[in-house]
């Protein structure tokens, strides 16, 4: 029997982990992107299904699909539809079981309950009982992955997870305006100072001795400040092609509170 249909918003690192957990489960899922998707980590993101037209993360495949039938089609097909709907007007028409927000925008929106049946939102940003009925915690630590049911999940510190006691440093971003051109890409074993990309004529140095885990897509324009990539100093190169471990914990609390609605429903009904 086929399981709930699920919308998904955002199909970057965090939200692939989640989409892929879901898809293996037996959900129907469709993902939402925009037109231009800024996914840092690219080689585990179904986002790059927009630019490539298809996207394979640890074996599930996803399709670029522009329309509701093109959607079943990649179902029968045991493939993730990825749709280009920012307003998700797709909405409308499939009527979704489950709305779930893993943009990781850390702001509102414009997500909110009555939207569908359950709606679920990732991360900062959101309250639970207003624009979602739950909120996941996603902060790396003790309540990583906890149901928040009331209230709202800690706020963002701008500060990334550290990795062998590396946190910001290991963020690379644009010195300047510009646009993006790869001197490496992601997988790439780097020194300290070697150049990994350049942003108009200035280049962007590796921070330490690592490997290139995410990097955004080569003729990006971006602005100055802007994250563009990330350096791993563990320099495991299977660590870039592989669904991080709190990707896993998110999509594995996303499985969890929709059995947890639909089994409450049933006892009710």
């Amino acid at each position: 029997m086929e399981k709930e249909v699920i919308l998904q918003r955002g199909g970057g690192d965090l939200g692939s982990g989640v989409a892929c957990r879901l898809h293996l489960s037996g959900f129907r899922v469709v993902i939402l992107e925009v037109a231009q998707p800024l996914v840092i980590r690219r080689a585990v993101s179904f986002a790059q299904a927009v630019f490539d037209g298809k996207a394979t993360v640890e074996g599930v495949a996803a399709v670029r699909v522009s329309k509701l039938a093109e959607v079943r089609r990649a179902w029968r097909k045991g493939h993730l539809p990825v749709m280009v709907d920012p307003e998700m007007k797709v909405s409308a028409e499939l009527k979704p079981d489950v709305i779930i927000d893993a943009t990781m925008a850390k702001r509102d929106t414009g997500l909110h309950c009555n939207m569908a049946p359950l709606t679920i939102a990732l991360g900062p940003g959101f309250e639970a009982g207003i624009h979602a009925h739950v909120v996941i915690e996603t902060k790396p630590g003790h309540n990583l992955g906890r149901l928040i049911f009331q209230g709202a999940a800690e706020p963002d510190t701008g500060l990334p997870t550290s990795i062998e006691g590396y946190s910001a440093e290991r963020v690379l971003r644009a010195p300047c305006e510009g646009t993006i051109r790869h001197v490496v890409d992601i997988g790439a074993v780097v020194r300290r100072a070697d150049i990994i990309c350049r942003v108009g004529h200035q280049p962007v140095l590796a921070p330490f001795d690592g490997v290139v885990r995410g990097l955004i897509m080569n003729g990006t324009n971006v602005p100055q400040g802007f994250k563009i990539g990330d350096v791993d100093p563990r320099q495991v190169k299977t660590l870039c092609y592989t669904i991080s471990d709190r990707s896993r914990a998110l999509g594995g609390s996303v499985l969890e509170a929709i059995l947890y609605f639909r089994n409450r429903a049933k006892a009710t009904a």
